[in-house]
Order: C-alpha cells, then structure tokens, then sequence
C-alpha cells in the first residue's frame, strides 16, 4: 500500500518512520516533508495548506491512506475533502478538530458534559479583555487565545500585569480563521503536568501511554511557552489517578463529542493537570502531540499502520491493543537562538552525522532544510534527539552524549528533561 503523511515537523519525521517500517506498506510519501523525511520516504512540494492540491495528488497517485500531522489542516477540513474524493484520511473532520481549533468550544464542552477543567471566562475583544483584568483581584491566570496558535497562542501569568501584557501577544499569534480576537482567561491549577493522547473512533478507545511534556523555555520550567522543549514517558500514575483519567475525562469526552454531533476518529490528545483535587483538562489537540510523538513511537513495538486504518474506517474494536516497549525514552529538542521568540533562519548546522543512530536511538527533523549541500536550519525548534533506555538516567544520557557531537549558532536545549523523574526514580 500507498501512505502520504501531510506535514514537515518532527512529529511528521517519526510517523513517516514508523509508517516505513510496516510490512503491509511499499511507498511513503511526505508533502512537504524535510530533510529527515527525505531518508524514510519520499517528500512532495505540496504545502499543508493546499488541501485540493493534496487531494488530487492523493487521487493521481492512487494512495491508500492519508495521515495527517498538523492542526490547521484537519481544523480546515481536509478530512473531509478527501472523503468528498473518495480517499481515506485518518484525523479528525471539521466539526470534531474544533475541539482544538476553538478553545472556548472545548472549555464550554467540559462545562456542558461536567468534565473537570478550570474555571473561565470569554471575552470577543481587546477591550472587555483588558476591563476584565482591572477589575479582577491581582494573582495569577492563564491567557488563551481561542483560535489556533502553533502553541504560542497560551501565557502562563503570574498577575494582572502580566496578563496585560499577554492579551495582545497572544492574539498575535493566532492565524486568520474563528476566534481570531477572541480571548479566553482561565483560573490557575497547580500540579504536575501529563500528557495522554488516545486512538478512537467515536466508539472503542485505546489510550496509548503518558508521557509528561516540558513547555516553558527554560530549565525548572521557567520562561515563556514554546511548542514543546522535551519529553520523558512513560509516567508513573498511581492507579487512582489513571483509572479518573479515564472515567471522568477520556470516556466522557468522546461520548460528549458523540452527543454534539461531532465524532472523533483520530488522536485525541488531553492535556492534564494533576492537581490535589483530581485530574483537570487544560487543552485538547485533535493530533499527535510534538515532540510527544517522537518519544511514543519509539516506544511503540506494534505495527502502527493497522491501528491507523481501522480508525479511519471504524474498526478499531477489531485491531488488538498496542504492546509497547517497557523501556524509558527521552526526548531532547534543540532550538534555534532567540526562540520562542524571534530567530534567524538558514543557520548551519554541523555534526549531527556524527550521531549514530538505530533503534534505540533517533533524530528526528524538526526545522531543518538543506541550503545546496549543507543542512540548515529552518524553524524555532530545528531538531528532537530521542533516546531509549533501561531507565531514565540511561535515557537521558544516550540523548545529552548525542547532542554533545551537533552545533550551530545560538543552538539551545534544556538540560533537565526528565530530570525530576530521574530523583523519584534514583
């Protein structure tokens, strides 16, 4: 069989690998893909936007499956689109992606199915945003832009004067479509953070294993937002907690999007808050996590490709559950200077064929692309090194000695990725 995978992330890269090594397939292709792509399968100058594009080459090509990466295409409707060609697209439709596309439908969502989450208030301008703050007591609260945002359209804030600040640079952030000046404020939850992404198709649900994500920017998560500096999974759950996971935020939310008339096939992704109340939601994505992705398929010893079918035509009861690698993998993302916030493009990039990679060890491409013969960089966050180990120490020190033998100008990453889990676990 025939697989496109639509995006040019790293989260792209590893599905474009994992989907390669599947018996049941003979071409990848990857549109627009990147240089790490480029390696597993076949890239394709068709942009992520150019969904009738993508259509007809789907159609010419005769491709069995489409798998898309990104949010802004399945929030479009690509889905969709390909079902009007009579192509199958594994990912959400329309109506079930503004689940990420609009965060005051996902917050009103758990208000109306009584799916814990924080308290929240919504407000369509500039304005009544800004009169909300001076009129709220000082203390922290997280300022959301409702539309998409690449994951730069979220502030954590300390108080109102940081929250002021926030307003505006967040509705920066978001691209033109719904809720493009719409704000969302959210009460602050403290706790630990996990991520849990579950396959579904609007009828049997397969969660795959936690992994924990490290937003902020800087080492202790400090500093702004990003998409994403690392991952460690698995994460230890106690039993209780995994089990109100499940009943009270998993279950609950597939069957309310069933009641909205919106059914999910696809990754849902929750991110959770583990608060001393109990597990809260504090966004949901309607695909893969990035960097989460990267670490989970290394982990993942089932063939990914029958999982992604059966959701797409919803079989998914009849593909048995995925088994996966009891080890631990850590994921490391190495950044251009100056992101998140503004960074330059077309840096050179060195030694990362020093790297000898395997199964137990990957880069993965993120933001790169080749400038003639030298491999460049091309986006904030440029690459993710992903490393499997007997445990967390081992880990992360396959990823740390790896990113030791690559440099380029400004080059960042955090030090700490899995650090906390390797103390509870020492």
């Amino acid at each position: 069989m025939k697989v496109l995978v639509v995006g040019q992330g790293g989260r792209e890269h590893a599905l474009a690998w994992k989907i390669q090594q599947s018996p049941l397939v003979d071409r990848v292709y990857v549109a627009p893909g990147n240089p790490g792509t480029a390696q597993v399968g076949e890239n394709v100058d068709i942009s992520v936007d150019d969904l009738n594009g993508l259509a007809q080459f789907a159609v010419d090509n005769e491709i069995d499956l489409t798998v898309v990466g990104p949010e802004a295409p399945l929030c479009d409707g690509i889905v969709d689109l390909f079902r009007e060609k009579g192509r199958l697209c594994f990912g959400p439709d329309k109506a079930a992606a503004k689940i990420e596309g609009s965060k005051l439908f996902a917050r009103d969502l758990c208000k109306d199915h009584r799916i814990p989450g924080p308290g929240y208030w919504h407000f369509e301008n500039l304005a009544t945003a800004r009169a909300f703050l001076e009129g709220r007591p000082d203390g922290p609260i997280v300022v959301k832009a409702s539309g998409l945002a690449a994951g730069k359209g979220v502030a954590v804030c300390k108080d109102n004067e940081e929250a002021r600040l926030a307003v505006s640079h967040c509705l920066e952030q978001v691209r033109p479509g719904e809720g493009r000046g719409s704000i969302v404020f959210e009460e602050f939850l403290e706790g630990p953070e996990v991520s849990l992404i579950t396959l579904t198709d609007g009828e049997t649900i397969v969660p795959l294993e936690p992994a924990r994500d490290h937003k902020p920017v800087g080492e202790g998560d400090t500093g702004p937002n990003t998409g994403g500096m690392g991952v460690i999974t698995p994460v230890t759950l106690m039993p209780r907690v995994a089990q109100q996971i499940e009943t009270q935020i998993i279950f609950p939310t597939v069957h309310a999007m069933n009641r909205e008339k919106r059914r999910y096939r696809g990754f849902l992704y929750a991110g959770l808050m583990l608060t001393q109340q109990g597990p809260r939601v504090l966004e949901y994505n309607c695909r893969l996590g990035d960097p989460e992705t990267q670490p989970l398929l290394m982990r993942l010893k089932t063939d990914l490709v029958p999982l992604l079918m059966a959701t797409a035509q919803d079989k998914l009861e009849t593909v048995d559950a995925p088994e996966w690698d009891p080890r631990v993998a850590v994921c490391v993302v190495a950044c251009s200077g100056g992101y998140p916030g503004s960074y330059r493009k077309g840096v050179p990039i060195f030694g990362l064929n020093r790297i000898e990679t395997g199964p137990d060890l990957q880069v993965f491409h993120a933001g790169t692309r080749m400038a003639g013969r030298d491999l460049v960089t091309d986006g904030g966050r440029v690459f993710a090194v992903t490393a499997l180990g007997t445990d967390v120490h081992d880990a992360r020190k396959r990823c740390y000695d790896a990113l030791a033998l690559v440099e380029f100008e400004g080059m960042h990453f955090r030090e700490d990725i899995g650090i906390s889990q390797a103390a509870t676990r020492a």
